[in-house]
């Protein structure tokens, strides 16, 4: 029986803005079978995103929704969290949004392990707001700033979450999209700061720019450079040159904040 998506899908909001070939939609269908997976209450459900193409996926989301200002999904999902810690919050954007101009607040979120989970959708690139190369976008591509090849190394979204202390770290690609949904769940279920990085395809923006003949040859090269964890265990050095490992990067158990502010609070009464 196939999945019934429309009743996660705010009425009249599709079709959606995304480009033929862009990854997006995958990812959102991912979100939503997570989010039935696991069972969340849409009406106790915070989806929390800044500006850009995959800043506009908690719009079509039959969810409690926030559309912020550019790069500052984190601290206003923050926010939601503080005030209100029973809610399920999740935030979704691009890797410009997050890692870029919302670098210093996603590092924040990641240090205090806040109980989040932050979906970043990395195109490598800035596909809506002109195409910029973002911290993502690889040594020597082309953007709209880069002409003549971007000369910048790339950040490794997964390793920056990891050492900023995010007890869960993840990465797909919107090529699998059969892991999408099971990695999000995991996320979800993970009480502390999760992140979970979806390598995802600009056709449009990016694509053309770097000479892809097709939205098929994106994603192919999605899938040719994507390796499992557990396949990259049997794997030399050589072998995984170029390559990127997909799965469950990184896990471990650690206070999570609103549960330790809380802490702070009930002493504070207690001083009085």
């Amino acid at each position: 029986m196939a999945f019934d998506y429309d009743k996660y899908i705010r009425p009249g909001k599709l079709p959606h803005i995304w480009c033929p070939g862009c990854g997006h939609g995958i990812v959102m269908k991912g979100l939503i079978r997570a989010i039935d997976t696991v069972g969340l209450d849409t009406k106790n459900t915070a989806i929390v995103s800044g500006i850009g193409c995959a800043s506009r996926l908690p719009g079509y989301m039959d969810c409690c929704t926030l559309h912020t200002a550019h790069g500052r999904a984190a601290a206003f999902a923050t926010g939601v969290k503080m005030a209100k810690p029973e809610m399920d919050v999740i935030l979704v954007g691009g890797d410009g949004d997050g890692t870029a101009i919302g670098g210093n607040h996603f590092i924040h979120a990641c240090r205090r392990n806040i109980n989040m989970t932050y979906i970043i959708l990395n195109n490598k690139i800035y596909g809506m707001t002109g195409g910029q190369f973002s911290p993502a976008t690889p040594t020597g591509a082309k953007a709209s700033t880069t002409p003549y090849g971007n000369p910048d190394p790339a950040f490794d979204i997964a390793k920056l979450a990891i050492g900023a202390g995010a007890t869960f770290v993840a990465r797909g690609t919107s090529f699998h999209a059969n892991q999408i949904d099971k990695l999000i769940a995991e996320a979800i279920q993970h009480k502390g700061f999760s992140v979970v990085e979806i390598l995802d395809d600009c056709p449009t923006t990016y694509g053309r720019r770097n000479k892809f003949k097709s939205v098929v040859e994106m994603m192919n090269h999605l899938k040719d450079i994507a390796v499992p964890v557990k396949a990259a265990e049997k794997m030399s050095p050589e072998q995984l040159e170029g390559k990127i490992l997909t799965g469950v990067l990184f896990k471990e158990e650690r206070p999570e904040y609103t549960s330790e502010y809380a802490k702070v609070i009930e002493r504070a009464k207690a001083a009085k």
